[in-house]
C-alpha cells in the first residue's frame, strides 16, 4: 500500500509541476495536468489534496469544471488554443517528414478535442464560475 501511495504522490507532484509550467508557457495545457494532480493527491494524501484544492491555481482553472461541469469561454479558448498550437506543430512536422497515417490520427484527436470542448463542456458565464 505504501508503494501505491508513493507512486501517486510522485505522479501528483510531477503533474503539479507540469501544470505550473503550463501557466507560464501557453503551449503546455494546464487543466489536464491539474486534474491529474487532484486525482493523484486524492489517492496519496488527503492533506495534499485539501491543500491543492485551496490554491488559486485550482480555483481559477478547475473549480468551475469540477463543481459545475463547465468552463468559461475564456478558459475553453485558452485550452483549445494551446492544444491547437502543440498539435499543429506536431502535425506539420509529421506531414513534412512523410508520416501521413500518424498525421491523420493526430488530426482526428484534435477534431475530437475541439468537439468535446465546444459541445461536451458546458459554457458558464463568468459570474457562474465564481465561487468566492
Amino acid at each position: 500500500m505504501r508503494l501505491k501511495r508513493l507512486i501517486f504522490l510522485t505522479a501528483g507532484f510531477l503533474c503539479l509541476g507540469l501544470g505550473c509550467v503550463g501557466v507560464v508557457l501557453p503551449v503546455i495545457p494546464t487543466v489536464p495536468f491539474f486534474l491529474a494532480t487532484v486525482f493523484c493527491f486524492a489517492n496519496s494524501s488527503q492533506k495534499l489534496h485539501d491543500w491543492f484544492i485551496g490554491t488559486k491555481l485550482y480555483k481559477k482553472r478547475l473549480e468551475s469544471f469540477v463543481k459545475k461541469k463547465g468552463m468559461t469561454v475564456q478558459t475553453k479558448l485558452g485550452i483549445i488554443i494551446s492544444v491547437t498550437i502543440v498539435m499543429g506543430i506536431g502535425f506539420f512536422m509529421m506531414v513534412r517528414g512523410g508520416a501521413f497515417v500518424p498525421s491523420i490520427i493526430l488530426l482526428v484527436v484534435w477534431i475530437s478535442h475541439i468537439v468535446y470542448f465546444v459541445f461536451g463542456v458546458k459554457t458558464l458565464k463568468p459570474s457562474e464560475a465564481d465561487f468566492e
